[in-house]
């Protein structure tokens, strides 16, 4: 571990470690482990890939002050810092600086401008949407100071080695998915303020390189507050209604459940003592509660903008526009807060390049053997080239794009639900996380990978996209229910059980 890493930096915390604690079998085979040193694991060792001159040009940069190093290597307890309130506030503050963010405003747009919900219909489902979504990433993060591993490689206790490498590509997909549309919101911002002087692509371009988190909401809700139609009511017929509702709480759900995959990562530093109930009560506000501020703007702007001709001329530009407008009246102050919305969506790629950064390095050894900040920056590339190639399909990505993640994260996360509660606590088998990269102290991942495809083909059947709408979910109204992300939940969740017992019965671990 380079001693520059700025995660080492801290105070360290003073714990009285049990070096002969009992870790109990799934099977029958009992094994004594160090708290504090790693299971030797059974992997092929790392290969030595950066040499000569791109060696020391890394060493160069993981030695600048401020640049965390660490990659997938598990965080070991008396490696950690010292807690206390101002870290646990902390980890409010870090995720309401993520979410709080002009992404979010765009996706409370499609309430009433795509699935035609009136303003009580889609202010309820954001609220209770979130509410339920946000409870997946504050559970994902109380593992983050109880193992030191990130979230995937806490992952591999659920799945298995080998299945959590095809779970860590997913997310990879997601991150970058989510960044990508970050740009887009950005760029379109820049463009608008700009007029015909600054293109969308330059716009993603001056997103994807600018570093702040600056944003403007209060002054937005002030501005456009008064133009909000609060009493338009949903379009269509009582089932057609009924399936808008349920697509959009899919869509809602699906905006936060994604931080499932990534909730541990950025807590394996605080200590083993912190309470599991103060990270996942902080997490979980973190979440919500921004989430909600922000796509009710979101739903009021979208309200409005079916009553007022200024903001409909806009919106048939883009969102970027569409925000601009809403600023209508405040002159240069409104251009200047719709510049600060747009480099406010660092606040999104950010969290998304350093989560997949360290999912590359779970895919395998030759990956792994990649100092995160040089995948960091292939991440970013990525973002800035697919933002400009889709910058002017934005409402599309975010329909379709969004709530197809929610596929694979919700079965994952079920599965890693009832492996921890089915198997570790009703069982009194507590995780040996010392072995988080020795395959044969992990499970086999064979019960864990039927289920999730039992998954998948629930999600399959109970999907509905503008490209393809599954026999379950064309049974409701006339353009059917997205229901795909809870009948995985349900597949996955009755097949895993039985699955599982027999895989321990078979193989013991």
């Amino acid at each position: 571990m380079p001693k520059y890493d700025i995660e080492k930096t801290g105070t360290i915390e003073s714990l009285n470690i049990n070096t002969k604690r009992e870790i109990h079998p799934i099977a029958t085979e009992v094994t004594q482990v160090s708290a504090s040193s790693s299971t030797t694991a059974d992997t092929a060792p790392t290969p030595d890939l950066l040499k000569g001159r791109l060696g020391r040009w890394n060493a160069a940069v993981e030695g600048l002050s401020g640049l965390e190093a660490r990659g997938i290597k598990r965080v070991l307890p008396e490696e950690k810092h010292a807690g206390g309130i101002h870290r646990y506030m902390q980890i409010f503050a870090l995720w309401g600086g993520m979410n709080l963010a002009a992404l979010n405003i765009t996706t409370g747009l499609l309430g009433p401008l795509v699935f035609e919900l009136g303003w009580v219909d889609s202010v309820c489902i954001v609220i209770f949407a979130n509410g339920l979504s946000a409870c997946g990433a504050a559970y994902m993060a109380t593992f983050g100071p109880e193992s030191g591993n990130r979230s995937l490689i806490v992952g591999r206790y659920f799945m298995g080695y080998w299945p959590a490498k095809l779970a860590a590509l997913f997310n990879i997909l997601m991150q970058i998915g989510f960044g990508i549309i970050s740009c887009i919101v950005a760029g379109q911002m820049l463009s608008a303020v700009n007029g015909k002087g600054l293109t969308i692509a330059v716009g993603c371009v001056i997103c994807a390189l600018c570093i702040g988190i600056l944003f403007a909401m209060l002054i937005l809700l002030g501005s456009a507050g008064k133009d909000f139609n609060t009493h338009f009511k949903s379009v269509g017929n009582t089932e057609t209604i009924a399936g808008n509702r349920m697509s959009f709480f899919s869509l809602q759900f699906a905006c936060a459940i994604g931080f499932s995959a990534e909730g541990a990562d950025w807590f394996v530093y605080y200590p083993t003592t912190t309470p599991k109930l103060v990270t996942f009560g902080l997490t979980w506000l973190g979440n919500w509660l921004p989430y909600i501020f922000c796509q009710t703007i979101g739903v009021g702007i979208g309200t409005g903008t079916l009553t007022t001709p200024a903001w409909t001329s806009a919106y048939n530009v883009s969102s970027g526009a569409l925000l601009l407008a809403c600023y209508s009246g405040l002159g240069g102050l409104g251009r200047f807060c719709v510049v600060l919305l747009a480099l406010g969506s660092i606040t999104n790629m950010a969290p998304s390049a350093y989560s997949a950064a360290l999912d590359f390095q779970i895919l395998g050894r030759y990956a792994k053997a990649i100092p995160r900040w040089m995948w960091s920056v292939v991440i970013t590339l990525i973002m800035l080239v697919c933002s400009v190639a889709g910058r002017n399909n934005l409402f599309d990505i975010l329909e379709n794009f969004i709530p197809i993640m929610s596929y694979w994260v919700c079965p994952w996360l079920t599965i890693g639900l009832e492996e921890h509660l089915l198997f570790h606590i009703v069982r009194d088998v507590p995780f040996d996380w010392a072995a988080w990269e020795n395959r044969k102290k992990l499970p086999v991942g064979i019960a864990a990978a039927v289920a999730w495809v039992i998954g998948w083909a629930g999600a399959i059947v109970g999907m509905s996209q503008n490209w393809y709408v599954g026999p379950v979910a064309a049974l409701v109204g006339d353009y059917g229910a997205d229901m795909g992300a809870w009948i995985a939940i349900g597949f996955a969740g009755i097949a895993y059980p039985p699955l599982r017992y027999l895989e321990l019965k078979k193989f013991g671990r």
